[in-house]
Parts: structure tokens; C-alpha cells; sequence
């Protein structure tokens, strides 16, 4: 039971942050290139990532993503560096123990890997062939870098982890 409890709890925080995402993104996402940039997407991955693990974080920045494709404030180009940058962050974490190591998992994820990922997105299902290999990596690099900078900054200032454990004890 109180494992089951735990999960609970796990699932509802996720669907707490998936709903900030949700809500702000109107508001935090700006257009840039041929991508809809999102810096509180990669606040939100490192958080869950520090707080949760990799699979809520890729949970949440995969329901994130298709709400905000769904409501049109997001581009399918969101899946790729949300989702890759949310799992690595999650591993980097708990292989390092670090913010940081959390930190340079999204950046990399999402700002390397993703923005090389989109590129075949966008050349064969958009139907953009005139975009270079490297423009979303340019392009997702900045809003990544932003985001999770944010979100290390934001679990040194607020005791986000203790609290989380404390809520999962009981």
C-alpha cells in the first residue's frame, strides 16, 4: 500500500508540473526559426529529473509536448529535445548525484541531440529540405541552456528535493 501510495504521489506532482507547462507556455514560448522555443520546458525537465527520475520526466515532457501541439503553441519539433534532454538529464542525475550533472543531460539532450533529430523532422514530415543539419541545434542551444540553468538555480534557492522526499515518506 504505501509503495502504491508513493507512486500516487509521483504521478500527481508530474501531472502538477505538466499542467505549469501547459499553462505558461502561452505566456514563456516565443517563435524562433522553424521551432516554437519553450525555456520553461527545460526547467520543468530538470526538475522532475531531480525530483522524480527520468521516466517522470519524459512523461512529463511528452504530455507537455502533445497538449501544447494539440492547443497549436507547440510544433512536433518539441518531441525530440524535450523528451531526449528529459532522459538524459534523469541519468546524468542519478549517475552523478548533481544538479549539474542533470543540467548538462538536458543541454546536451536536448541541445545536441535533439536539435540534429529535429533536422529529419523537419526536412521529410514538415517539408522544410531548406534547413542545414545544425540550424535547430543553433536554435534549441539558447532556450535549452536558459531553461535548465533556471531549474539548477531554482532547486539550490528552494529545498524542492527534501520536500518531495519528506511528501513521499508519508
Amino acid at each position: 500500500m504505501n509503495n502504491q501510495n508513493a507512486y500516487l504521489k509521483k504521478l500527481t506532482l508530474t501531472a502538477i508540473f505538466i499542467a505549469l507547462g501547459v499553462l505558461l507556455a502561452p505566456l514563456v514560448s516565443f517563435p524562433f526559426g522553424g521551432a516554437r522555443v519553450f525555456p520553461l520546458q527545460h526547467l520543468i525537465n530538470v526538475l522532475l529529473a531531480v525530483l522524480l527520475g527520468w521516466r517522470y520526466s519524459v512523461a512529463g515532457a511528452f504530455c507537455i509536448s502533445s497538449i501544447r501541439i494539440a492547443l497549436g503553441v507547440g510544433t512536433i519539433l518539441a518531441y525530440p529535445g524535450s523528451m531526449i534532454g528529459a532522459c538524459l538529464s534523469g541519468i546524468l542525475y542519478k549517475k552523478t548525484g548533481s544538479i549539474w550533472g542533470a543540467v548538462v543531460g538536458e543541454i546536451f539532450g536536448t541541445g545536441i541531440l535533439g536539435g540534429l533529430i529535429a533536422y529529419p523532422l523537419a526536412a521529410f514530415i514538415l517539408d522544410s529540405k531548406a534547413v542545414a543539419l545544425w540550424f535547430f541545434v543553433v536554435a534549441f542551444l539558447p532556450n535549452t541552456f536558459i531553461g535548465a540553468i533556471c531549474g539548477a538555480i531554482f532547486l539550490k534557492i528552494i529545498p524542492l528535493k527534501r520536500m518531495v522526499e519528506d511528501m513521499l515518506k508519508r
